[in-house]
C-alpha cells in the first residue's frame, strides 16, 4: 500500500485545530473529553485524516482510562507501531498505516483475547454506525 503524503498546510486545511494537533503533531486530548469515549453503538472507527477503517466497535471496551479503548484493530495492517520515548518513558505509539496519523498508544494491560489496550484519541477517529 502506498502512503498518503500531504504537507502540514494541506492537513491543516482539512482538519480542525485539535485534530491537526493530535494526528499530525502527536498530541493528546484531555481524558474523558471526547464524545467517542462514551460511544456504545455498533459501527466502525476510521482515521479522521484519510478515512481508513481502524477499529470495529465489537473490539471497544471501557478501560477506565478516559480514552476510547480497543483490544485489537480491525485488521492487523490497519495500524503501525513506533517506539515513543517522549515523556521520559518508552511507550508504543500507534499510527494509521495509510497516512501516519498519530492515533494513540497500545499497552499490555487490556482484556482477553489479546491482552492489549489500544488507547486512542477520539479526535483522531471518525465513527460510522453500522
Amino acid at each position: 500500500m502506498s502512503k498518503i503524503h500531504k504537507s502540514d498546510d494541506e492537513w491543516a486545511k482539512q482538519l480542525t485545530d485539535e485534530q491537526f494537533r493530535i494526528t499530525r503533531k502527536s498530541g493528546t486530548e484531555r481524558p474523558g473529553s471526547h464524545p467517542l469515549n462514551h460511544e456504545k453503538r455498533d459501527g466502525i472507527y476510521s482515521c479522521v485524516c484519510c478515512g481508513q477503517p481502524l477499529f470495529d466497535a465489537e473490539a471497544k471496551y471501557e478501560s477506565g482510562s478516559g480514552w476510547p479503548s480497543f483490544f485489537q484493530p480491525i485488521k492487523a495492517d490497519a495500524v503501525e507501531e513506533h517506539v515513543d520515548r517522549s515523556l521520559f518513558r518508552t511507550r508504543t505509539e500507534i499510527c494509521c498505516s495509510a497516512c501516519d496519523a498519530h492515533l494513540g498508544h497500545v499497552f499490555e494491560d487490556g482484556p482477553e483475547p489479546t491482552g492489549l489496550r489500544y488507547c486512542m484519541n477520539g479526535a483522531a477517529l471518525n465513527f460510522k454506525e453500522k
